[in-house]
């Protein structure tokens, strides 16, 4: 049996009766194809695509169907959209759009022979792209200004804290989205940039209006309440990938264009936040700026800032209290201004911690704001030796002013070691200290020999093992010394005749290894007979075990107690070793001349004259001066004061303080020199050759974890090593130096 050709008309005629039940299907929503009229359509199309031809009409059935759907959207569905307005336009075109893709479903099934054969082979757009197509070029094109309009107006509604119908928004913004098969292209550019246009001038308006009425909190608390709303509103109905815009727009305009405003308002800004301890304010500050690069440094920098200032206010009235205060409270307000320091740097580093989630560039402008200030001398004292007489006054005995438990003295110096970080001159502080700690080591004024090697552990893991270990050889010196004295004792006890004592109540000698220790003035003070023979039986001890070893005895560091029989009453006198020799030689002579007591003793000028001055002229006058005068002169006779009395059963005759600071930090600058040449050496060993520049910058950089070197004290000691023949210009470029093996 043939098979009856099948005209385009019939054929069409037929598919027409399914087409306009699908439009009651759209319009009305009755009931949808059934199987048997399904069918009848599916088949039409194959009969009219399988024949052959001429009759073969799978191409006019192409562009019928896009002739249909053209006119569909021409005729029913534009004329209704273009009646509607606001929110109307909006639910109508969702609900012509969703009409649309059912439309576009059931025309696939219909059109399914003709969409995998003829549309493939020929390569050409598939059915579904057409109505796709159809649809953007007629109704989108058209709409989009409108509904884009309304959309906006919708969200600034939301904004102002009206409800609006998000559901609705989220279908209308799909519809930009599918219109470019989701890539997002319409929806960027018919949409989110006018969006976001419209934002930024949203919030620019809002921001221009709370500047000037609110406080840097109140403001910082709506700024954050904005953008935890615009962050809300992308998951709603906005595209994911809106979120990083949206924000930014709104981190500009509330954040950045105003960050210099808000953040130094007068009486509420970042300073006024940190002086006040506003904790949740400052974490509310860091959350906002904490991913705005441009807004965040201008915070750190103001917080770097506030710190200088406070910190340098502390200097200032350190100095000013230090020019007004009496001689004997000198050095009292150093120590509270290190005290306060100490309450500075907890207090903002308690900001850094919980208020700034311990972050590193709140960490580098807190050391920042410290070095400023923690560099400057007060009172002509420099901030090391500050620290290191701060360290001394709490780790001699009796704490001085700062009578701490064991706990909290461990924790004062921990903060101090932390100060130290921020000193520029390590090197001035370690001589400083080691001086300091001479004393309380030699003196026995250490509270607690465990706490001072806590100390140092702790200066050795700040600064390194080279920083403390002259140091940590003086701990181990003394420890030394009470052992080789506890020798000393059971020798006197039990290793010599009588005749060979000492003839004194007891005797302390301390040995210290040369080059741990501080230097020490030595003289060729002529001992009398009494300490002589003190020497000389120590001497025949020592050498007995240590025969190799050399004593030099550094007699300004010993103090002697004497018994001086007055006519009132005998009265035990602590004195110095040069002190007692003056006085042990009126053992023998009612009456001795300057230039008698210089011979016999064989002092200088200088130091003689401080002895005599403590003794005649200043508190306790043990001896008679002639004339009667407050100076020493190389003419004065003195005689012992038989007379002499006081309450106390025993005094200590203080001498003269010799001002040290100016012999340390001169030794300091040579120790500089020696380690400034070693560090040109090493640089230039290892280069050979290398630019002037560029020796300065690595010789600084390999200096400043001790101390920040002076470039022109560099440019001397290049030059030095030049003349020494260590290192040679080039003789084409006289900036470039050459290491000479």
């Amino acid at each position: 049996m043939v098979k009856e050709t099948l005209s385009f008309e019939e054929g069409w005629g037929n598919m027409q009766k399914g087409i306009t039940k699908l439009k009651r299907i759209l319009e009305t929503k009755e009931d949808n194809f059934d199987s048997e009229q399904y069918m009848m359509l599916y088949t039409t199309i194959y009969n009219m695509c399988t024949q052959r031809a001429p009759c073969d009409y799978s191409r006019k059935l192409y562009d019928k169907y896009q002739e249909f759907i053209d006119e569909y959207l021409t005729s029913t569905v534009l004329p209704i959209l273009r009646k509607k307005h606001d929110e109307f336009l909006l639910r109508e075109l969702v609900i012509r759009w969703e009409n649309h893709q059912l439309m576009i479903r059931w025309l696939q099934r219909f059109f399914n022979y003709l969409d995998r054969y003829f549309v493939t082979r020929n390569s050409l757009p598939s059915l579904k792209d057409v109505g796709l197509t159809c649809f953007f070029d007629l109704v989108y094109k058209e709409l989009r200004t409108n509904v884009r309009e309304v959309v906006i107006a919708f969200i600034n509604k939301e904004r102002e804290g009206d409800q609006i119908d998000k559901s609705l928004l989220k279908n209308v913004l799909r519809i930009f989205v599918e219109m470019d098969k989701g890539e997002k292209a319409h929806y960027e550019n018919d949409f989110e940039i006018q969006m976001l246009e419209n934002t930024a001038d949203y919030y620019k308006t809002k921001a221009a209006n709370w500047i000037e009425v609110d406080s840097c909190p109140v403001y910082m608390l709506k700024a954050e309440d904005c953008l935890r709303k615009e962050r809300e509103r992308v998951p709603h109905y906005l595209h994911s990938s809106t979120e990083q815009k949206l924000v930014e727009q709104v981190e500009n305009e509330l954040l950045i264009t105003h960050v210099s405003q808000l953040l130094e308002k007068e009486h509420s800004g970042c300073h006024v936040l940190l002086r006040d301890d506003k904790v949740e304010d400052l974490s509310r500050m860091f959350r906002l700026y904490n991913k705005v690069p441009q807004g965040f440094d201008h915070v750190t920098s103001v917080f770097k800032k506030h710190i200088t200032n406070e910190g340098t206010i502390l200097v200032q009235q350190a100095e000013e209290a230090a020019s007004n205060q009496t001689t004997s409270g000198s050095g009292i307000q150093e120590q509270v201004l290190v005290r306060k320091f100490i309450e500075l740097h907890d207090k903002y580093m308690n900001y850094v911690n919980d208020c700034f989630m311990n972050h590193s560039q709140f960490h580098k402008a807190l050391k920042e704001a410290f070095e400023v200030f923690c560099n400057k001398n007060v009172a002509g004292n420099p901030s090391a030796e500050l620290l290191a007489t701060f360290c001394d006054n709490i780790l001699k005995k009796g704490g001085g002013s700062e009578k701490l438990t064991a706990e909290a003295t461990e924790q004062t110096l921990e903060m101090v070691v932390k100060l130290l970080a921020y000193i520029s001159d390590k090197d001035l502080f370690a001589e400083f200290y080691r001086k300091k700690l001479a004393r309380r080591l030699l003196f026995d004024r250490s509270a607690n020999v465990d706490t001072e090697k806590t100390v140092l552990t702790m200066l050795k893991q700040q600064c390194g093992g080279q920083f403390t270990s002259k140091m940590e050889g003086m701990m181990n010196d003394h420890t030394m010394a009470q052992e080789n004295q506890m020798r000393f004792q059971n020798y006197l006890d039990f290793g010599i005749n009588s005749h060979e004592k000492t003839g004194v109540d007891s005797l302390t000698i301390t040995v210290l290894t040369t080059g741990f220790w501080p230097s020490y003035k030595s003289s060729n003070l002529t001992l009398p007979l009494e300490m002589a023979k003190c020497v000389e039986v120590y001497k025949n001890f020592y050498e007995r075990d240590a025969r190799k070893r050399k004593l030099t005895w550094i007699y300004s560091l010993g103090t002697c107690n004497i018994s001086g029989k007055f006519e009132p009453k005998t009265i035990e006198l602590v004195v110095s070793t040069y002190q007692a020799a003056v006085l042990l030689l009126f053992n023998t002579a009612d009456r001795l001349t300057y230039s008698e007591i210089m011979t016999q003793l064989n002092l200088n000028h200088e130091d003689l004259v401080r002895i005599l001055h403590s003794l005649s002229c200043a508190k306790y006058k043990l001896l008679i001066k002639e004339p009667n005068t407050k100076t020493i002169s190389q003419n004065d006779s003195f005689e012992f004061n038989s007379k002499f009395t006081d309450r106390m059963k025993k005094i200590k005759i203080p001498l003269p303080s010799v001002d040290e600071r100016k012999k340390i930090i001169d030794d300091v600058d040579k120790d500089r020199r020696y380690a400034i040449d070693a560090a040109i050496m090493r640089i230039m060993k290892s280069r050979k050759v290398l630019a002037h520049q560029q020796l300065v910058l690595e010789c600084v950089e390999m200096m400043s974890r001790m101390f920040k070197p002076d470039i022109k004290v560099i440019k001397k000691r290049i030059e030095d090593l030049i003349a020494r023949e260590y290192l040679e210009r080039d003789k084409d470029n006289a900036n470039t130096f050459r290491y000479l093996a």
